[in-house]
Order: structure tokens, then C-alpha cells, then sequence
């Protein structure tokens, strides 16, 4: 079979029975995503929205609250979803020039960055509950304020905030994974890589929602005027 009828035959396998053209196909799963991401920064939306009401409202307690998050933590965290992104975009890359093996590797490499990003998370948050900056902790405390309500209400909205952006990465995780034993099991070729650019798309708008979270939580007023 030459080059081109095989090239051929893997598109026609790809194409489902809804669909007249693999380009029909691959443009009714971007629309999709795209449709799809647009209501999570409308879900994301609100939250920010929040956060800027009672930032507003309490600026002097939110700027005390964010000095007592660790700023090396999240920028070590905003540097791997950076990287994450890349390799990312290489794996898309890969999928578009048919080269299994580099989609593979990249694939992992975002993987590992993604892993990476959780368990930095992962152990902030644990520094957050030895501190006693949960809301939901009896001995809760945050030095330099006498409102500790407002107080609360800030790590509430940290919590709940980077909590769904985790959420996501879990998501993320797993849709790797899945893409990782789809390649390995040569379900992708330079015809039909729509899986892998779809969620790229996922992958970047996550990493676009922590390069918002990074400054609104930690750096905004960080430093307080004697």
C-alpha cells in the first residue's frame, strides 16, 4: 500500500459516522472545547468576581493575608505549568508531523510537570494547615490583623480557588494518561492528531487560569507600608 492510501485508510478509520470530512470532524471537536471553556471561565468568573469584591472591601487584611502565602512556592509552580505548556505544544507538534515516539515523550514530560505541580500544591496546603490559615480549623489565626473574619473569607476563596484549579490538573492528569496509551496503541497519525490538539486547548487555558491566580494571590499588595 503506498504512502498516501495509507495515509488515507487512517483517516477514513478516524472519521465517525457523523461526520462527511476528518476537517468537519476535527472542527466540530475544537467548536466543542472551545464551547466548553468558555462556560469554565464563566465558572471561574464568578469566583474572581468575589475576589475582587471582598479584596475591595477588606484590602488591608487581603494584603496581610497574602504576604503569609509562600510567593517562592507559587512561583516555582507558575514556572512548571510554563514548562508544562511547552512541552505541551511539542506534543501537539509531534502529533501534527505523525512522530509517535516524540508525542509520547512530550506527552510524559507534561505529565511529569503536571505531577509536579500537585504535590508543590499539595505540600502549600499542608503548610497552610500546620500554619492554622484554614477556615475551617477551631484554632485559625492570622497574625498582623484583628479581623479574622475577613481573614477566613480570604482563605476561603484561596482555598476554593487553587482547590478547582487543582481539580482541573487532576482532570488534566488524567486525559494524559489516556492520550500517552492511545498513542502507544498507534491511534494517532499526521492525519488524525484531534485528540491531542483539543486538549492542548485544556491544557493551556489551566495553565492561563494560574498565571491569574499567581498575582491576584500572592502578589497584589504584598508588601504593606510601614
Amino acid at each position: 500500500m503506498s504512502s498516501e492510501a495509507h495515509a488515507h485508510a487512517e483517516e477514513t478509520l478516524a472519521l465517525r459516522e457523523q461526520f462527511d470530512t476528518a476537517e468537519q470532524q476535527k472542527d466540530a471537536s475544537t467548536l466543542g472545547m472551545w464551547i466548553f471553556l468558555i462556560t469554565e471561565i464563566m465558572f471561574f468568573g464568578g469566583m474572581f468576581a468575589a475576589y475582587t469584591i471582598y479584596r475591595s472591601a477588606y484590602p488591608t487584611v487581603f494584603a496581610v493575608a497574602s504576604s503569609s502565602l509562600n510567593v517562592t512556592i507559587g512561583a516555582i509552580n507558575t514556572c512548571v505549568l510554563l514548562l508544562s505548556s511547552f512541552t505541551m505544544v511539542m506534543a501537539v507538534r509531534a502529533g501534527q508531523m505523525g512522530k509517535r515516539n516524540m508525542i509520547i515523550i512530550f506527552l510524559i514530560l507534561t505529565l511529569i510537570f503536571g505531577c509536579i505541580f500537585l504535590g508543590v500544591k499539595a505540600y502549600e496546603w499542608n503548610e497552610k494547615y500546620v500554619e492554622h490559615h484554614m477556615p475551617g480549623q477551631a484554632a485559625f489565626h492570622l497574625e498582623g490583623t484583628p479581623l479574622q473574619g475577613p481573614a477566613k473569607i480570604f482563605f476561603s476563596l484561596y482555598f476554593a480557588m487553587t482547590g478547582l484549579h487543582a481539580l482541573h490538573m487532576v482532570v488534566g492528569v488524567g486525559i494524559l494518561l489516556t492520550l500517552i496509551v492511545q498513542t502507544r496503541a498507534k491511534k494517532f497519525s499526521a492525519e488524525y492528531f484531534t485528540p491531542i490538539d483539543i486538549s492542548g486547548l485544556y491544557w493551556h487555558f489551566v495553565d492561563v487560569i494560574w498565571i491569574f491566580l499567581f498575582p491576584l494571590l500572592y502578589l497584589i499588595d504584598r508588601h504593606l507600608p510601614k
